[in-house]
């Protein structure tokens, strides 16, 4: 993690990630994964996500604004700091109050919103997003589809203004804030709604936590174009 310049003052973000109940993550990977394996899946996305982000050199902290009680112990034993959702008025209020607590313990901190269902993400990658984005006061990096956002960033005194939902690249667009569009990172961009996402993040390589939850192609499965017929997935024991 980033420390502190010589002159002391703060170096390093710190990340603002939301998590639902585990109970109400991830609805549209109902089709895909079950209703057994889905609240698994978002708790192993948000697990591999915070993993990446906090071993990313240019993030100083993590603050994930949750009130699942499970995902925030396992959340925490990763080093990630629990942040209630007291707004409990949706994720862009539950944003703004965890940069605002961030912010009441570091005044001075660029703060920077990531989604929780970045189970392929790179440590790499997300520095190389975080340097860009340090070149403005606000910016952000789209999703795959071009049509929402993953990362959402402001730099010291900067207000976070996150309008993240839907269309959100757009309203971010309108809101002032650069579109970072020059690194390759498609671990930072791959976020996990479907199970054709979850086949994408797949095939570019998730984490270990991702990597035990996650259901495979059917086999034998001749399944329509777009289907996303998946199967359990099987775990094999360490050493078979």
């Amino acid at each position: 993690m980033a420390a502190m310049r010589r002159d002391g003052a703060d170096v390093g973000w710190s990340l603002v990630v939301p998590l639902k109940p585990l109970v109400r993550a991830k609805s549209r990977l109902s089709r895909a994964a079950g209703e057994e394996f889905r609240p698994r899946l978002a708790l192993a996305f948000a697990l591999d996500t915070v993993t990446a982000a906090l071993a990313c050199d240019d993030v100083r902290d993590v603050a994930v604004v949750t009130d699942d009680q499970l995902a925030g112990e396992r959340l925490a034993a990763l080093g990630a700091r629990i942040v209630p959702d007291t707004p409990a008025r949706g994720l862009n209020a539950a944003l703004a109050h965890g940069a605002s607590v961030v912010r009441a313990r570091r005044p001075g901190a660029a703060v920077a919103a990531l989604n929780a269902d970045l189970p392929a993400l790179r440590p790499a990658e997300l520095e190389l997003v975080l340097h860009s984005a340090s070149l403005f006061p606000r910016a952000f990096l789209a999703d795959a589809a071009d049509i929402g956002t993953t990362l959402l960033t402001a730099t010291s005194g900067v207000e976070l203004e996150p309008a993240f939902g839907g269309a959100s690249r757009a309203r971010h667009l309108a809101s002032g804030a650069r579109e970072i569009t020059g690194p390759e990172v498609p671990s930072v961009r791959r976020d996990v709604d479907t199970g054709e996402d979850l086949l994408a993040a797949l095939a570019l390589g998730v984490g270990p936590h991702t990597a035990l939850q996650a259901p495979r192609p059917a086999p034998g499965a001749a399944a329509p174009e777009g289907s996303e017929r998946l199967s359990p997935p099987q775990v094999r024991a360490s050493g078979a």
